[in-house]
């Protein structure tokens, strides 16, 4: 019996030690980078951009910009620069991706916005950047935090049109969003290059790196013990089904590391009223480098039909 309990104890721990260093890895605020980084330095779209991206970040910089900071569902206290071109303007709220950073992945929104003449609000996620919390969970806390961010927009400027616009993680959260209470308000989503839910992003780069299916219930357990979030319970492809809010979903052709067939199951998931524009050159998150003219008119023609299409304001 006491070796049975001996066994039992050292198997259990092994499991929290397995979970502890898979949490540690893919979810930990303070995690290695060096996967992320190592996707950039391979992705040839992105690097002959580079010298394209420095310059937006450069304008990004040159823009005159207010700190702001709020207090989210659990108290977690977020961050973002507000960026201010006109009064009662929309606002466009942009999410950058996994690990990422605001202004590198948002560079490109950003230009397209100010192009807009949009108000910007640009959010570092929880666990990045300035914003507090250690945990970044694949959208299922960061989908809470965009409606607190909604609702900071709503309470502070009124009844201005809303966009939640995000790639990557940014853009699986803007979607994952639209079935959570979101102000009436909040008329459009734009999502490049997102993924279908949590747990196939996670499955499918662990299988990448060649682990056993056996390896997910342990970041499963990571996850829930040390992240305390279940990344089986959420995702974008059960949120859209219950969405009001009408959607634009980007993706690149040979996407490596979230498949345009998540783009595809998102889409025909949702019973809202959708775009999709698949980019046949394009890799992770470079849709709008390998074609800036079609990505361009997408994203205009959708604001334009979710303005057009917004309720009377005596309606909301």
């Amino acid at each position: 019996m006491i070796a049975f309990l001996i066994i039992l104890s050292s198997l259990v721990l092994l499991l929290l030690l397995g979970g502890f260093y898979a949490y540690h890895q893919a979810f930990y605020r303070g995690g290695s980078k060096k996967n992320v980084k190592e996707y950039f330095d391979k992705n040839e779209t992105f690097q002959s951009s580079l010298e394209q991206i420095k310059l937006m970040i450069a304008d990004i910089d040159s823009c005159h910009s207010e700190d702001v900071y709020i207090k989210s569902y659990d108290g977690t206290l977020l961050y973002a620069q507000y960026f201010h071109l006109g009064d009662n303007f929309p606002v466009q709220i942009l999410m950058h991706g996994y690990k990422g950073n605001a202004k590198r992945d948002m560079c490109g929104g950003h230009m397209l916005a100010r192009q807009l003449k949009h108000n910007i609000l640009l959010i570092h996620q929880r666990g990045c950047g300035k914003s507090g919390g250690k945990t970044i969970s694949f959208g299922v806390k960061e989908r809470l935090d965009a409606l607190c961010w909604a609702r900071y927009v709503t309470d502070r400027f009124g009844n201005v049109p809303i966009f939640l616009v995000g790639v990557s993680l940014g853009g699986a959260v803007a979607l994952m969003a639209t079935d959570t209470d979101l102000p009436k308000n909040v008329v459009g989503v734009i999502a490049d290059c997102p993924y279908s839910s949590p747990k196939d992003i996670i499955a499918k780069v662990c299988t990448d790196r060649g682990m056993p299916k056996l390896i997910y219930p342990i970041v499963t357990l990571g996850a829930l013990v040390f992240g305390r979030f279940n990344p089986n319970k959420e995702g974008a492809v059960k949120s859209v089904k219950n969405s009001r809010v009408p959607i634009l979903i980007l993706h690149g052709e040979k996407d490596g590391f979230v498949p345009v067939s998540m783009a595809w199951e998102i889409y025909e998931s949702a019973t809202c009223q959708k775009q999709i524009f698949i980019f046949e050159n394009a890799d992770h998150g470079t849709c709008y480098m390998s074609d800036p003219e079609r990505y361009e008119h997408a994203v205009a023609d959708f604001i334009k039909y979710c303005l057009k299409s917004r309720p009377s304001v005596d309606n909301l």
